[in-house]
């Protein structure tokens, strides 16, 4: 009789797509499992879906979904002030092995073209990859459709702020914020051609756009520019002096390892160079 049990259990089959069964055989007979108290957020039971960080997605990427000498799956429970192995087995209620009881038939966790969509009814996999999982928010982060309408509000307002701010400045400041963008090319445009790229570039980039906008120093750099390109001051080959065209008085040397027409921006605003702006903003205009 002996002889037969032992043969059926030779036999058990073996579990495929890659699922493995192991049996807890140590488990003690009257020990209850340890329940954890840790307070959160209430849970909700619904479907979520996961994906894979990063602009790559991986078409297939597999996490741990039990811990190992190699790979920690390990979750410290500041109720019971221990770390708590963790371990995923589809016939058990709980990810925490300190829980889970009898045989354990586990699966591997595996992300398919950057995205792993888990029903409610695996309620044991959606806790593991939404609380405890420590990869969580690093290789992988769950879709929030809440947060992903808040952020997208956020930026509907941000891009209105930014063609908002497009439509009411004026064109010397809309040309000098197109020049970051466009460089030189800005002196060979209309006034329309600027007002149309400006609506393009607030919508692109508000946030850049914004900032611009309230950066005094954008004009600045825009009007030493422009005095350079009309000929009303040069700057030397090597990049370094600022000299009156007409007189070849030097007006300043740029500090070392500075853009050059950002240094003459911020000269600008010295004792001394506030009346040569002052001079080339009545010959720009």
């Amino acid at each position: 009789m002996a002889k037969k049990e032992t043969s059926a259990k030779a036999q058990r089959p073996i579990i495929e797509d890659q699922v493995e069964q192991t049996t807890n055989y140590q488990t003690p007979k009257h020990k209850e499992p340890v329940e954890s108290k840790t307070s959160g957020p209430v849970w909700e039971i619904k479907d979520r879906v996961y994906f894979v960080k990063g602009r790559k997605q991986p078409i297939i990427l597999s996490i741990p979904s039990k811990h190992t000498a190699a790979k920690s799956l390990l979750w410290f429970d500041p109720v019971l002030n221990y770390q708590r192995e963790l371990r995923y087995a589809t016939n058990q209620r709980s990810v925490f092995v300190d829980e889970q009881q009898g045989p354990v038939t586990m699966r591997h966790i595996i992300f398919r073209d950057g995205k792993l969509l888990v029903p409610a009814r695996e309620q044991a996999l959606q806790q593991l990859l939404s609380l405890y999982h420590p990869h969580k928010d690093k290789l992988y982060f769950e879709f929030n459709a809440e947060q992903e309408a808040v952020d997208e509000l956020d930026s509907i307002e941000l891009e209105l702020e930014a063609l908002n701010l497009a439509t009411s400045l004026d064109i010397e400041t809309l040309e000098a914020i197109i020049r970051v963008d466009q460089g030189s090319r800005v002196k060979n445009m209309t006034s329309k051609e600027i007002k149309r790229d400006a609506l393009i570039y607030a919508k692109r980039n508000p946030v850049l756009f914004i900032d611009l906008a309230k950066d005094e120093n954008v004009n600045l750099r825009n009007s030493a520019i422009k005095s350079v390109e009309q000929g009303f001051i040069n700057i030397s080959p090597d990049q370094r002096t600022f000299n009156w065209s007409t007189t070849g008085r030097k007006l300043m040397t740029v500090p070392f390892d500075e853009n050059p027409y950002s240094a003459l921006a911020m000269w600008f605003k010295t004792d001394e160079g506030i009346e040569v702006y002052q001079n080339l903003e009545k010959r720009l205009k």
